[in-house]
């Protein structure tokens, strides 16, 4: 089988091609860097990721974590992976030069994360939740927390989770009942219990940094009161080293179907009553601080589904290649030879769905990359402003298309496979498995759709609503291949019958249909979510129809971008009138669902 984690002419269609990443050191920022340093740095995440992350993939998974009480034991090659990552400086990889990073774009880390979601998405969760961790603290803390925390966690020697859920809330984060009571030391004691708390506990840094949330005594209810915490494992001395143990006890381990590499654990905070924390920023603002790190999570959970998707279809691809099973018409006499299952017309079918869910997801979330390197980096504060508000528009898109597209394409790589694919010889289940989860943490996918509806399209008067709208046209004006013509005309109708649903949903929002409307709400993602998609695999096809104009192309370039436009065409022809379902409940404000009482299942 191919050993090629990802394809670097894939790489370099989306980055270069389709979003001319290179345009971005033209910027302030990035002006120190080039095409030849984006390319190195992915070259160094490719091989960290080769030789250090996928050799172990199997073998985590097969042999997750384990508690004896007192420590947290894993595979050692876990440990070797994660201090390559460290050593390579990725972990400060989007962090300032005078902060110790390499001041990178977010479209190139997201390029090298490819490669460590391609290999191992278990053994990656260490150092990404840490990079994240890192950030909230680097965004919102004082100087004297920065100064204590980040530089040892940008080095590696300490990592980072957040502390969300708790066993009895889940993704009710109103209802959280840890509490922080201010001392006389000016800090407080934390009390509560959190769950499901990825990378909780391991011995693989000197300390871990907790960013917990709780609600201080007196607080407001609801979100209202939600404050954030630095809570280390191990508390810090006057130098700045982990030393006393703090008052956090690991409960126990859960274990998953999926993701079994990452320790997911139960933590009991304040036990014996003298859990230190650490106030970030101000009192009551937690959720609003821990959001950065939750959006940027949620831009990486859709990334990793599209990743997790892409391994498995690349390996789904390789094998029917190789693999030979029964005759293809008109060759399909006995004594003619067996053809490469690959030949078969339902094969084609299954390998072409696949490619086009990981690699349309692969564009959406590289889009949403440039759109954060955007919005930090552009030259006036207006064009700063649309590109975040876009951004926060499509975050939901990000988060939950890839996550249920995702393991769409790793169930059809099993189906290619056939009872192969069913058995643990193959690692297409342990794709499926590993990305099952996506589109439940980080938000749920049902969560995402009711952030979509009831708030994102409506926020500063809906003009990320607008910017998308221009975006598209724009586009599309600039669209000369004649498959790309062809599929605009196809895609144009059902834009209007988004736009036609947009006041009747603004109408039932307010109005006695509204339980109706929230239940229905996964009906306008689904239709919002597929008219994204069909627009940026437009976007994929005219450049690539472009392309096929050079006169100078190989056989190899001629068919990749060959691959492109058929790809497109699938999605446009075969995915997109699936919606057509969707506007149609959403127009009869159906309530199948909303009208079900409980004691009827």
């Amino acid at each position: 089988m191919n050993n090629e984690l990802v394809k670097r002419k894939e790489l370099a269609f989306q980055l270069y091609e389709v979003l001319d990443t290179e345009n971005l050191c033209d910027r302030e920022r990035f002006v120190e860097h080039n095409r030849e340093t984006f390319d190195a740095v992915m070259d160094i995440a490719n091989k960290i990721a080769t030789e250090k992350f996928a050799t172990h993939n199997a073998k985590g998974d097969a042999n997750e974590p384990t508690f004896d009480g007192q420590k947290v034991h894993m595979i050692p090659e876990v440990k070797e992976a994660f201090d390559a990552y460290v050593e390579s400086g990725l972990i400060a990889g989007r962090f300032d030069f005078e902060e110790g990073g390499m001041q990178l774009p977010e479209t190139i880390m997201t390029a090298c994360a490819g490669y460590f979601m391609a290999a191992n998405p278990s053994s990656t969760g260490y150092p990404f939740l840490t990079m994240a961790a890192a950030n909230v603290i680097r965004n919102f803390a004082s100087q004297q927390l920065k100064d204590a925390f980040m530089p040892k966690m940008l080095t590696g020697e300490f990592t980072g989770t957040m502390a969300l859920t708790e066993p009895h809330a889940g993704s009710s984060l109103a209802d959280i009942h840890t509490t922080a009571i201010k001392h006389e030391d000016g800090n407080y004691r934390l009390k509560g219990n959190k769950i499901y708390i990825s990378g909780g506990d391991h011995e693989l840094s000197d300390n871990i940094v907790h960013l917990v949330l709780a609600k201080i005594k007196g607080a407001p209810a609801g979100v209202k009161g939600i404050s954030l915490f630095v809570v280390p494992k191990f508390r810090l001395d006057e130098a700045g080293n982990p030393t006393q143990r703090n008052d956090v006890a690991l409960a126990g381990l859960i274990h998953k179907m999926g993701y079994r590499g990452t320790t997911s654990t139960a933590l009991s905070f304040g036990e014996k009553e003298d859990c230190h924390g650490y106030l970030i920023g101000e009192e009551h603002q937690g959720l609003r601080y821990m959001f950065l790190m939750m959006n940027e999570a949620r831009l990486g959970v859709g990334f990793g589904a599209a990743m997790i998707g892409y391994s498995g279809y690349q390996y789904s691809l390789e094998y029917a290649k190789e693999r030979t099973q029964g005759r293809v018409a008109p060759n399909n006499k006995p004594t003619d030879k067996a053809a490469t299952i690959i030949q078969h017309g339902d094969v084609k079918r299954m390998l072409l769905a696949q490619k086009s869910y990981v690699e349309g997801a692969m564009a959406l979330c590289f889009y949403a990359a440039r759109l954060v390197d955007d919005s930090h980096t552009l030259t006036t504060d207006d064009e700063k402003r649309q590109a975040s508000e876009l951004l926060d528009l499509l975050t939901p898109i990000v988060k939950a298309w890839p996550s249920e597209f995702g393991p769409k394409a790793n169930d059809l790589a099993i189906q290619v496979l056939g009872g192969a694919g069913y058995t643990r010889e193959y690692p297409v289940e342990q794709c499926w498995r590993d990305n099952r989860l996506n589109p439940i943490h980080e938000g749920t996918n049902g969560i995402q759709a009711l952030d979509l509806l009831t708030r994102k399209l409506w926020q500063a008067n809906g003009s990320g609503l607008k910017l998308l709208q221009q975006r598209m046209e724009h586009d599309f004006a600039q669209v000369t291949g004649t498959q790309s013509q062809k599929l605009i005309a196809n895609l144009l109708p059902y834009i209007k019958h988004m736009q036609s649903l947009l006041p009747i949903l603004a109408k039932h929002l307010k109005s006695e249909k509204q339980p109706v409307l929230l239940a229905n709400a996964t009906c306008f993602m689904n239709v919002f979510g597929q008219v994204v998609m069909s627009w940026l695999w437009i976007r994929q096809a005219n450049v690539a129809e472009n392309a096929l104009t050079s006169a100078n192309l190989s056989d190899e370039d001629k068919a990749f971008y060959l691959g492109k436009v058929q790809a497109a065409k699938y999605f446009v022809r075969w995915e997109l009138p699936a919606v057509q379902r969707d506007i149609a409940l959403l127009n009869d404000m159906d309530d199948s669902c909303s009208e079900m009482q409980a004691e009827w299942f």
